[in-house]
């Protein structure tokens, strides 16, 4: 059971992760155009390096928790337990990662071909309709599922293998629960790093809605943007 669900858990952080990176590149664009004489007129230059740089930022500060986790669980188990155990828990990480692998790969394809189907040969009446809208709003589940979630689970179950392999000689001969003492410390580590994790990046929430308090280069305060410029944004 422990097994099977790690690759929910490892997909669920993931895709925590892609919301909070977009969320705050949602935040820089609206920035830029409060802050960026021209830019919404098209007469001046993005600060695209800005983007990169939170994203680049963001694929490593939110993998710190997924790869403890996926790191530890191992030992967890296969320490604390013992090597039957982690045999289990390998078991159920495999079959379940590998079923809710194909089943992101394919519901988020689904989803981002359906809004392209739309899109490109006007289907359902074409953009701008509620089917649009709602096959949009699928897709940004869509993405993450098929580009983020999906294929990471592949390296949880190899990165979990790999690990078990390493550790398997440290545990030959040992019975269920004979060295659980040690199995106390890798629980430990994965404690700290969850609070420290959450201490310095999740603790703050983000709001892509609220107000930008800047002002742009002559002085003036910032123009809400209109409709079309927010929907761009958020798309």
């Amino acid at each position: 059971l422990f097994g099977a669900m790690l690759p929910f858990l490892f997909a669920a952080l993931t895709m925590l992760s892609v919301q909070k990176a977009a969320g705050a590149i949602i935040i820089e664009v609206r920035r830029q155009f409060a802050t960026i004489e021209g830019l919404r007129e098209g007469t001046a230059d993005a600060d695209s390096d800005k983007c990169v740089a939170i994203s680049t930022q963001s694929s490593v500060e939110e993998m710190i928790l997924p790869g403890v986790y996926a790191v530890m669980a191992p030992f967890c188990i296969g320490i604390l337990i013992g090597p039957k155990a982690l045999t289990g828990m390998l078991g159920g990480a495999i079959a379940s990662g590998m079923m809710l692998a194909i089943m992101m790969s394919n519901a988020g394809g689904a989803w981002d071909n359906s809004k392209k189907y739309i899109e490109i040969e006007g289907a359902c009446g074409g953009k701008g309709t509620d089917t649009h809208k709602a096959c949009v709003v699928g897709d940004t589940v869509g993405d993450p599922f098929k580009d983020t979630s999906g294929p990471a689970l592949n390296i949880l179950i190899k990165l979990m293998s790999m690990i078990s392999l390493v550790i398997a000689p440290i545990m030959a001969g040992w019975g269920d629960w004979e060295k659980w003492y040690y199995g106390l410390i890798p629980i430990f580590i994965s404690i700290i790093a969850t609070i420290w994790v959450w201490h310095a990046y999740w603790r703050e929430t983000q709001d892509i809605a609220a107000p930008i308090d800047t002002k742009t280069d002559k002085g003036d305060e910032e123009a809400p943007l209109k409709e079309d410029e927010v929907a761009a944004v958020t798309e």
